[in-house]
């Protein structure tokens, strides 16, 4: 209890309140450097006759030791969402950019690509398909396979709401305005993407199948060892891409444009430009990856 000093007004602390303050200030220094705290709630009442009590609870534990370490300011998926969902603020990015990607590589994927001097070609969904192989590496560097094997079986979601759409804007009559004055632009959409329903339905199989490869030969390469160097990561993200791609291509290929043309050129285009591209663009990009991640799960735990 606090008493009254022999000077009118004045207040002078007992010796247990003085310690109590000096842990209450400690415990305060300790969360301004990022310690966990189960639970801190301090209370100041002011109470008649000029006298103070202090009550604070501190949980079950509560570390003091300024010696002791850090616990780290959040658990691998930390930012919680309203609905209670954790995920890194890395993770939540590249989902993002993942369900973007997956629809861009079927709507790309009709047009080939010559791969100047020469007579081979690429369909254009590659550029986009890449990344899908970029960020699911990056999101099993990181956050292990499961994780990404997860972003990958979601990457269904816009797929089929893409599928549903598609036919269904294509039946709805277009405006009288397009048809009179924009006939051309109308015949021209219809024509690209009432042949589509192939390649869509070539992309899942594909999809699936390589980006699930590209995975598990990522995480088998990495082995147990500890402190992996950007070598090793660049190494291990060209070898799993370019496996998975050359995969990747003969399926998709085949199933989406098998019978329409001739696909030789295509499909050795196709794996070259995937093989090649994974063994001298993907390592850096996943590179890239890991550490814009990094910095933005910093960014959020700060």
């Amino acid at each position: 209890m606090l008493q009254k000093d022999p000077i009118p007004g004045a207040i002078t602390p007992s010796r247990a309140q003085v310690v109590l303050a000096w842990q209450f200030a400690k415990a305060l220094a300790s969360r301004m450097r990022g310690r966990a705290i189960t639970s801190l709630r301090v209370s100041i009442t002011n109470r008649p006759h000029g006298r103070f009590s202090f009550g604070h609870s501190l949980g079950s534990t509560l570390a003091m030791d300024n010696s002791a370490p850090a616990v780290p300011a959040a658990a691998p998926f930390a930012a919680t969402t309203p609905a209670g969902v954790s995920m890194p603020l890395g993770m939540f990015v590249y989902t993002l950019l993942y369900g973007g990607m997956t629809v861009l590589a079927g709507v790309l994927a009709f047009k080939q690509v010559q791969l100047w001097p020469t007579s081979l070609a690429v369909e254009s969904g590659i550029f986009p398909f890449l990344l899908l192989v970029v960020i699911s590496s990056t999101l099993a560097q990181l956050y292990g396979r499961d994780a990404a094997k997860r972003i990958v079986w979601w990457g269904f979601l816009p797929l089929g709401l893409s599928a549903l759409l598609l036919p269904l804007v294509l039946i709805l009559p277009a405006s009288p305005e397009m048809v009179a004055f924009r006939p051309e632009d109308l015949a021209a959409f219809e024509r690209v993407h009432w042949t589509t329903p192939r390649v869509w339905m070539a992309g899942p199989a594909s999809y699936i199948t390589s980006l699930l490869l590209n995975i598990w030969i990522f995480d088998r390469l990495r082995g147990s060892g500890e402190g992996e160097s950007t070598l090793g990561l660049m190494v291990r993200g060209a070898i799993a891409s370019a496996l998975s791609q050359a995969v990747d291509s003969v399926i998709f290929i085949t199933l989406a444009f098998y019978g329409e043309f001739d696909i030789t050129d295509l499909l050795i285009g196709q794996v070259l430009a995937k093989v090649f591209l994974s063994l001298v663009l993907v390592p850096f990009l996943i590179t890239f990856g890991v550490r814009a991640a990094h910095w933005l799960d910093a960014r959020k735990a700060g």
